[in-house]
């Protein structure tokens, strides 16, 4: 609305303000910027009590109600207050306002005060004559000020920022504001979203659970003319000598595991050509090392079985583990027996080709021996290193498979032992895998 003038109105205030019509008919009717209609109806109510403002101040009536300043703004009691200035009217902003719902900023700095509703934006700075309603600048005649510690506006910005009717009662002395907030539009009933068909949610194939596969298999192999080196034989070629062996992997404690047994047998010639001649070959050193005597001609075996227990370190399946030995002779020999330690990599049965190995320690190989010349006793002991190469092959999708390598052992002699004693040769055989 432009800047009111102090003349009368064509209509006034509704009855239900309790001010009497000053020469308008019957019935007429206002309307305000936003399109908003109040109707204002001539009447014979009593006056309102509309108090009696501060000296110079001029009653604000607001839709009908007395309005009072907050108490740390105006005194309380007193009715919300106008200013005419220069013929024209200023409401005190915040006030206001906040009446009609709207929330209200105050920069200090730049004394501009920012008042936001949903739909309106209305910025004005104290001594600048000029209104920004919804980012569109408009000029005021008069500029808003500071009074009594609130800011004040011409009711222009009260008409135009937020579309209320305002209208000046110069017989009252008094200024009338009425406010209509916008009627929200109905609110459509819900639309009833249409039943969906139930969604039959196919029964999922469960995955095939992969069983890690597990090495089980037992192998017998031949030893081709190994080569034999000990108090008995200074390299004689051995015969009729094999090794058999078997592994099976497990799980235990969360932890994989491998148990797997060896048994291994060297013949070979003991060669005496004149068992007369203490010089001849056929002169063997005792054991204690005390001398030598006289052995005939014989076929000498060696044998022994190991047992060992792996924990696997890495894939595929290498192992480090321990193990016991047992290791035996048909010449009168003690049986020695001692543990070891080493690692070992088993056969990938489950492919068509293959590696493997594995080397033990057994530091300390031992048995009692009593000469039965002289009675005097002796711990004959060794420290034994076994060792192993080979590869598989396994034949289609048969269990069979074929075993080929190398294998030996290496005795010294750690105590009382005649000499020290090795033996090894290649090997070829078949296995079986379960």
């Amino acid at each position: 609305m432009k800047r009111l003038s102090t003349g009368v109105l064509a209509a006034l205030v509704a009855a239900c303000c309790g001010i009497s019509a000053v020469a308008a008919p019957a019935t007429s009717q206002l309307q305000g910027n936003t399109g908003q209609a109040v109707v204002a109806q001539a009447g014979n109510a009593p006056a309102a009590n509309f108090g009696t403002p501060p000296s110079g101040q001029i009653p604000i009536l607001f839709n009908d109600h007395h309005v009072y300043g907050k108490p740390d703004v105006l005194k309380q009691g007193r009715v919300l207050a106008a200013l005419v200035r220069g013929g024209t009217v200023l409401i005190p902003l915040r006030s206001m306002f906040e009446q009609m719902g709207a929330t209200v900023s105050y920069n200090a700095g730049s004394k501009t005060v920012t008042v936001s509703k949903p739909g309106s934006e209305v910025r004005v700075t104290v001594g600048k004559p000029e209104v920004v309603i919804n980012g569109e600048t408009r000029p005021l005649d008069v500029p808003p000020m500071i009074y009594q510690g609130s800011v004040l506006v011409p009711v222009r910005v009260i008409s135009e920022g937020m579309g209320a009717y305002v209208q000046w009662v110069p017989d009252k002395q008094v200024v009338v504001v009425r406010y209509l907030p916008p009627t929200p539009p109905p609110t459509a009933p819900p639309t009833e979203a249409p039943t969906a068909a139930p969604t039959v949610v196919p029964t999922p194939t469960p995955a095939p659970v992969h069983t890690p596969y597990k090495d089980i298999f037992i192998a017998g192999d031949y030893i081709f003319s190994p080569k034999v080196y000990n108090e008995f034989s200074p390299g004689n070629t051995g015969k009729s000598s094999y090794a058999v062996r078997g592994a099976i992997e497990f799980d235990a404690l969360n932890l994989p595991w491998m148990l797997e047994g060896t048994f291994e047998q060297y013949q070979y010639p003991h060669n005496c050509t004149d068992i007369t001649v203490p010089t001849s070959d056929c002169a063997v050193t005792t054991i204690g090392q005390t001398g030598q005597v006289q052995v005939p001609a014989f076929e000498a075996r060696d044998s022994d079985f190991d047992a060992r227990l792996g924990l696997k370190v890495a894939d595929p399946r290498i192992y480090i583990g321990v193990g016991y030995i047992w290791r035996g002779n048909n010449y009168g020999y003690p049986r020695e027996t001692g543990f070891g330690f080493g690692a070992e990599k088993l056969p990938d049965l489950n492919q068509p080709f293959s590696l493997y190995g594995s080397v033990y320690y057994f530091p300390n190989m031992k048995g009692s021996f009593t000469d039965p010349g002289t009675g005097i006793g002796y711990e004959l002991a060794y420290n034994m290193l076994k060792y192993q190469v080979g590869g598989t092959v396994v034949f289609g999708n048969s269990p069979v498979f074929l075993d080929l390598g190398w294998m030996g052992n290496s005795l010294r002699n750690k105590s009382n032992a005649p000499v020290d004693t090795t033996a090894n040769g290649p090997y070829v055989g078949l296995g079986i895998k379960f």
